[in-house]
């Protein structure tokens, strides 16, 4: 099965708190799988590939073989193609955490989208980051 996976990563203040959106759906195009998280305080950049390596553990648990991965982080994409060098010492530690469970997935592709393509992990995100500004202090 191929699966189609949309991710992306929120920081409001860079940094600042940050959150992830997380959308998987079969070939079909029925979701699988959604998350909707925040992560503490981080780089949008951060947040970006946190949001990716979150897809891709649940792929790796799933014994994905195929997946095409859509980001609006066109950074990130372009660093885990190597056409980026990645100089930041906190994404070099991400970027091999991804790169590493992109190897488990045998056939994937990744595609920079504008933020409109990539609008439920985008929503998804920014949920996250509203609910926690709502959240009362304990």
């Amino acid at each position: 099965m191929k699966y189609i996976v949309h991710t992306d990563g929120a920081a409001r203040g860079n940094p600042g708190p940050s959150a992830i959106g997380v959308v998987i759906q079969d070939e079909t195009g029925r979701t699988v799988y959604e998350i909707s998280r925040t992560l503490g305080t981080h780089t949008n950049n951060e947040a970006e590939y946190l949001a990716l390596i979150a897809a891709l553990q649940y792929l790796k648990d799933c014994r994905a073989a195929e997946a095409d991965f859509y980001l609006d982080s066109e950074l990130v994409v372009k660093q885990l193609l190597g056409q980026y060098r990645v100089k930041e010492p906190r994404l070099q530690s991400l970027h091999g955490r991804a790169t590493m469970l992109l190897n488990a997935v045998g056939r994937h592709s990744l595609r920079h989208v504008p933020r409109a393509k990539n609008a439920r992990a985008d929503e998804l995100a920014n949920e996250a980051l509203d609910a926690e500004g709502r959240a009362t202090p304990g």
